[in-house]
């Protein structure tokens, strides 16, 4: 799969199915978002991959109410950093940015696996460096719920959700996002 195929193929589905997690996998996926690119190659982004069955069930407590459907994930991967580890230039903190590019690199790879990976913001990121042992200098920036898609939706998702597990939800126009030379 090239890389085009991968950002056309990535959904953020809700409905999973089981997948086996091995090391290799794990190992496949850290090696990709290590090659994301960081500002000055500090590569700032710190991963726990939780797979172990009650691992993953303790995590569930950090999960805001809207992701239940996350509690038939085979793994989530927690993503964080400090700032510390990072370029500080000015007001300008690196951190969060190489950790989106880290997770989009990982996300990519997954899907040229055949795998959903679904980072989600409704977490606790205090319950979940608790639960993990996560040090407090730690900011948690992302969880991403990895399983198998499943074509049977899941009967616990809203019907919002339902709706974008059919259909990709739209995607702005270019005339929305872009500016040529200046904002105008």
């Amino acid at each position: 799969m090239d890389v085009i195929k991968a950002i056309n193929e990535r959904r953020a589905y809700r409905s999973l199915l089981p997948v086996k997690i091995t090391e290799e996998l794990i190992r496949d996926l850290a090696r990709c978002s290590g090659l994301a690119p960081s500002c000055f190659n500090n590569q700032p982004t710190r991963f726990v991959f939780v797979y172990e069955p009650e691992a993953l069930k303790n995590l569930h407590d950090a999960l805001s109410k809207g992701n239940e459907w996350a509690h038939s994930a085979s793994m989530i991967v927690v993503v964080f950093s400090k700032r510390e580890d990072d370029c500080i230039i000015k007001d300008r903190e690196y951190h969060q940015f190489d950790c989106g590019l880290a997770a989009a690199f990982l996300i990519l790879r997954a899907t040229e696996l055949g795998l959903v990976a679904h980072p989600i913001a409704g977490f606790s990121p205090r319950k979940t460096k608790e639960i993990l042992g996560i040090p407090d200098e730690y900011k948690v920036i992302t969880l991403i719920v990895m399983g198998k898609h499943s074509e049977t939706i899941s009967p616990i998702l809203s019907e919002k959700q339902v709706e974008w597990e059919k259909k990709r939800p739209e995607r702005f126009s270019f005339e929305k996002i872009v500016r040529l030379n200046r904002f105008k």
